[in-house]
């Protein structure tokens, strides 16, 4: 349920500022990949991991779409990456990951938070963020 809540928060914040077309696309693909990218990331890594998006930045079909490669990222790379205790205790200090939008693509963490960012070209992805949280 508390999964439930977070992915309709994720589609009614974006809903404000977005379009139809963005609203469907939200709630068809981008949606449906974050909750898989949490739930995957549970499910390897042995941690929570909460997925939000930047409404104010995350507002066209083109952002919603790095939005949504960020998160399959994630879903595709935490098994792999989650073998050891080492790795998972490394990326399980990330609690929330926060995709954004910005000038250039960037990857930071600061107390517990992530925020991936791109630039509407590139995304920083699953590898980008685990050569970051593994320092």
């Amino acid at each position: 349920m508390k999964r439930f809540v977070i992915a309709m928060s994720l589609c009614l914040s974006a809903t404000a500022i977005a379009g139809k077309a963005e609203r469907e696309y939200l709630k068809s693909d981008v949606a449906p990949a974050v909750k898989e990218a949490e739930t995957k990331f549970k499910a390897a890594c042995g941690c929570a991991l909460k997925i939000v998006l930047t409404p104010s930045t995350i507002d066209t079909q083109d952002n919603l779409y790095q939005a949504k490669h960020v998160a399959e990222s994630i879903s595709g790379g935490a098994a792999g990456y989650c073998t050891d205790d080492e790795s998972k205790k490394a990326v399980c200090k990330m609690k929330t990951l926060e995709v954004t939008r910005a000038k250039e693509s960037s990857f930071s963490f600061k107390d517990g938070k992530g925020v991936s960012a791109h630039d509407g070209q590139s995304y920083y992805g699953w590898d980008a963020m685990t050569r970051e949280l593994d320092k």
